[in-house]
């Protein structure tokens, strides 16, 4: 059975929300091992039944202490009462050796793991340094054998060692799932701007046209009711386009043709009764490019339409080698422009959204106001960098002539 995309990443986020208890899981299996085999030689000890007690108490509270210091809690635990557990636990690892002698040998290595764990590097290994020397000490005060000292201090070593590797590994469990949700969230906030981007982008123009050619329709109705019904039919149309765009943004990164939006600008500014020459002059450009020039385009006869009492406009697009320029230039201009990425730039946050468009892909994008009251939106993007697996138009835009179109 096939899984889909959905399904696998809500698989994935389930395995990743539980890895931290199976970290945990797997570090409490492995001292509860340690454990149990202190527990097997306290009893073979043949000790009383007080003593067997006493022993077992003393094992789970060792226990209990080492997931502590696996814990979150232990990381936030001031400086004094760190030292005093770790003062406690060493009274846990040392009186017993009193009563039990060799029956206590595997449960100093918990306190070698607590040293490395809670003490800076340095005085970490020191520390554990100085246990495992001192039970070498007490070992030979005990039997005076050789091979027993060397057990009981690799046993010491390899049981401190462990408990530090198993803590180490809980802690990067924890700190990989807690970047994944810091990326996850980081995915959802990207999204979250990609549709409020790609929504300003392909509506703005839409609605613009559809109330342009609404007002221009209601004045037509009474004296030009043929021409009221074409534009009618236009603005059905307009409508359309909006409702495909906004399903095209909820799926995902729309396509978009720079050919189509060149045409639409034509009209949509002549219904305007704004002049438009139009110079296209470009072959093949990669789908990433046509896409973010169309939304450049879309913009700026937005911005055009809302911002300005334009009479003309002019637009060219222009390939050299491996670079496409878009420039377009229209008068009557209201306000001073300024760079796209500050936050006074007329436009709102359309402007800006074109900005970081363009500078992904290499690009760059300015808006100024020149002389008088002409107003210049220009965009350079390099091809160099970009997949060409899209041609806009039929057409050699090389051989295409300027296109001049009156209002």
């Amino acid at each position: 059975m096939s899984l889909s995309p959905q399904s696998a990443g809500y698989e994935l986020a389930g395995s990743w929300t539980l890895a931290p208890r199976m970290a945990r899981l797997v570090a409490l299996t492995v001292f509860v091992t340690i454990t149990a085999i202190a527990v097997v030689r306290v009893i073979g000890a043949h000790m009383s039944v007080y003593g067997e007690v006493l022993g077992g108490v003393c094992v789970v509270v060792l226990l209990a202490m080492q997931m502590f210091w696996m814990s979150r809690w232990a990381a936030e635990l001031p400086a004094k009462y760190r030292y005093a557990a770790l003062f406690a636990e060493a009274c846990l690892v040392y009186l017993p050796i009193i009563q039990f002698k060799q029956a206590w040998q595997g449960q100093p290595g918990f306190l070698v793991g607590a040293l490395l764990i809670a003490l800076p590097p340095l005085f970490g290994w020191i520390g554990s340094g100085l246990v495992v020397i001192s039970l070498g000490f007490m070992q030979a005060a005990l039997t005076g054998a050789a091979l027993d000292i060397a057990y009981i201090a690799l046993a010491t070593i390899l049981t401190g060692v462990v408990s530090y590797v198993m803590a180490w590994f809980v802690a990067l469990v924890n700190q990989m799932q807690s970047a994944r949700e810091e990326l996850a969230e980081l995915a959802v906030a990207r999204e979250r701007m990609r549709f409020t981007r790609d929504l300003h982008d392909l509506l703005g123009f839409n609605l613009s046209a559809i109330t342009l050619k609404t007002e221009l329709a209601l004045r037509l109705v009474q004296n030009q009711p043929a021409r009221a019904r074409d534009e009618l039919v236009e603005i059905l149309q307009i409508s359309r386009q909006a409702l495909t765009d906004v399903r095209a943004v909820t799926r995902s990164y729309r396509e978009m043709s720079l050919a189509d939006e060149c045409e639409s600008a034509r009209l949509v500014l002549a219904a305007a009764e704004v002049r438009v020459q139009m110079e296209l002059n470009y072959r093949e450009l990669p789908i990433r490019v046509s896409t973010v020039l169309a939304t450049v385009l879309r913009e700026g006869i937005t911005n055009l339409l809302r911002h300005s009492k334009a009479e003309s406009c002019e637009i060219f697009v222009r390939q050299v080698g491996a670079l496409v320029s878009f420039d377009m230039r229209n008068d009557g201009a209201s306000t001073v422009a300024h760079d796209p990425r500050q936050d006074g730039y007329p436009g709102g946050s359309g402007l800006r959204n074109l900005s970081a468009r363009v500078a992904e892909l290499g690009g760059e994008l300015t808006a100024e106001r020149q002389r008088g009251n002409e107003f210049r939106l220009y965009a350079t993007i390099p091809l160099a960098d970009h997949e060409t697996t899209h041609v806009d138009v039929d057409v050699d835009r090389d051989t295409a002539p300027a296109l001049p179109v009156d209002g």
